[in-house]
Formats: structure tokens, sequence, C-alpha cells
């Protein structure tokens, strides 16, 4: 009798031990969930990655007004979560009003920071597709929001974005990466923060267009960026990136060089209307004329046209293609043809 009953509360003692265990695991996961949720939910705004929206804070608002506000303009998941961080971070009564830029790549407490700040000017600056490091380095100069040394100095420092591994870090281990697209910035802002934006833009953009996609040849995503800043700085017109990408691949294909004049441009001080043949002569691993396959790494930035190009290019059996007066191509299959175009539209 004395054994049963010994038995049955090391039955109970067993059940109870696994009761518990089987409640701390589901509370444990219930903790790690709200954490997700709530980390969500207050450090990232509800706005799309693709757009800026402009705010008007009025003088004399309150905290809660500002949070059924950002809520409205679709900034703000919830308003009690945005007044209970604003209290917690000490600035309930310290928003001030004014014009305000908010963009995607804000969380919410720097939101918080921008609007306890004040109302500080802010620069909206374009970078062109097929601009360079250096050209973006001039530009920003010349607006005013860094110097170009700065931002050229910044471009070697190390960027924790998955599509940079594995490339060697150095002065141009950015190029091709730095999406080019309008921005809006604080005057103060760093360089190091301009390169984070356009990098996370550049990463928005590639994981858009390449859903579903199996790249040409099995090539990287540099490869990829080395293709599509080629086509970048080589077509004028929209419609002919993807046949101009094509014409590349089938050399490549083929075992040709690919004989970019882009390529060779990329080396020089200054770009020419016309390549002298002392130019095609440089030795570079960047001067296709010179060498066989793509280059080291990107000759420019190339904008979503040309990066959808060098992802899908079209299907033909182009060999050659050479520049019309208009800004379009005569593409040719043999290099007969394609002397005698060069000749009827170049000379």
């Amino acid at each position: 009798m004395g054994e049963i009953i010994g038995k049955t509360r090391e039955l109970k003692s067993k059940g109870r031990r696994s009761y518990f265990r089987s409640l701390t695991l589901v509370v444990l996961i219930f903790l790690f969930i709200s954490t997700i949720f709530l980390k969500n939910l207050v450090y990232y705004p509800s706005i799309s990655k693709n757009s800026t929206v402009e705010i008007t804070i009025p003088p004399g608002a309150s905290t809660a007004y500002i949070a059924d506000y950002l809520t409205q303009k679709g900034i703000v998941r919830n308003p009690l979560i945005f007044r209970l961080l604003t209290v917690a971070m000490g600035k309930d009564k310290e928003l001030k009003p004014g014009n305000y830029i908010i963009t995607p790549d804000l969380t919410l407490p720097e939101i918080v920071n921008l609007l306890a700040k004040g109302n500080i000017e802010q620069i909206k600056f374009t970078v062109p597709e097929g601009y360079t490091i250096k050209q973006i380095a001039e530009l920003l100069e010349k607006k005013d929001i860094v110097k170009k040394e700065a931002f050229l100095e910044a471009t070697s420092k190390e960027y924790s974005f998955d599509f940079l591994q594995g490339i060697p870090q150095g002065p141009n281990y950015l190029e091709g990466f730095l999406f080019p697209d309008t921005y809006i910035v604080a005057k103060d802002t760093t360089p190091e923060k301009i390169i984070e934006m356009m990098l996370g833009r550049f990463e928005q953009v590639y994981e858009e267009i390449s859903k579903g996609k199996n790249p040409v040849a099995n090539y990287s995503i540099r490869e990829i960026v080395i293709l599509a800043s080629i086509v970048e700085r080589e077509a004028k017109v929209d419609a002919e990136r993807a046949k101009i990408a094509g014409v590349f691949v089938n050399r490549l294909k083929r075992g040709m060089k690919l004989r970019s004049c882009a390529t060779v441009e990329y080396l020089l001080p200054e770009t020419k209307p016309v390549l002298t043949y002392d130019d095609l002569e440089i030795e570079s691993p960047y001067n296709t004329y010179k060498v066989y396959g793509l280059p080291p790494g990107p000759i420019s930035n190339p904008g979503r046209a040309s990066l959808m190009a060098a992802l899908e290019p079209e299907e033909t059996d182009y060999l050659y293609f050479t520049a019309k007066p208009d800004g379009t191509h005569y593409f040719s299959r043999t290099l007969s043809e394609h002397n005698q175009a060069t000749a009827r539209y170049q000379n």
C-alpha cells in the first residue's frame, strides 16, 4: 500500500514538473513574440519604404495631438505607443512646431528626436543614374552637404549589408551600390549616414526587381551590378538597355572582349566625346579593349532600369552595336555589318 502511495506522489510530482516546464515554454514563446512585435511597433514607422512624408506641427500642439496627427499621416502605427515613447525618452514636453520631412529610414526614436530638436534645415539632392562615387562626392560638396574628401573617405569604411560580403574593402568597393535617387537629409548629416541611406535604397530596389528572377549565367549580385553599370553608361534610351545587356552577355559567352568604351572612360580623369587610340591602349583590368571578361568592379552606380536589364538581358544573336546621332544604336550580328554601320553613323 505504501509503495502505491509513493508511486502516486511521484507521478503527481512528475506531472507538476512537466506542467511547469510547458507553462514556462509557453511564457517564453509569448515574451519572444511580444518583444518582436513591440520592437517593430516602437522602432519602425509604418510608412512605405519608397515614400517620404511631409508634416507640419502647429504651434501649441500637444503630444497627444502630434501622436494622433502622425497616426493619420501613416507614420505611427499606434498613438499611445508614440506618447509612451516620448515620455520614456523625456521628450514629451520638448516637441517643437515646424515643417518636417519624414523619410522611411527613420526609426520612431529618431522621429521623436527630430521633433524635439526643432525645424532644422533639410536639403534635397538627386544623384543621376550612372554617376560614379567621385561624381557623387563632388555633387554633395557643391550642394554644401558634405566635403568631397570626407565623403570619399567614408566610402572606404565598413557597412553591414549582405550584398557587400566578400567584396574587398577599399576606396571604390561601394561603386555600383550607391543607388541613384532623390534624397532628403539634414544639413548636418554625416557622410556615413548618407552612404547608409543610399546602400539601403539599393537593397530595397534590388530585392524588388530580383524576386523570382534567375540571373543570367548564374551571376552574383556584384557581377549583375558590374554588367548594369556598363549598360548604364552605354545606353541612352531605356528601350535599348536589355538589348545592350544581351549583346555583352553574348560576347562573354563566346569568349569575346566586351570592347566597351564606357570602361575606358572610367579610367580617364574627365570624360571625352571621342576616345583616342592611346586611350584604348591604357593598361588596366578595367579596359575591356585589352582584357577578357567583366571588369573587376562596377564603373558607375546604375539605376533601376539598367539593373533590370542586367537581370534579364534580351535574347538576340547581336554581337555589336554602334551609336547613332539621335542617341539610339544600330545593332549588328557580324563584324562586317558593324563596320559598315560605324562608317555610316559616326563618320
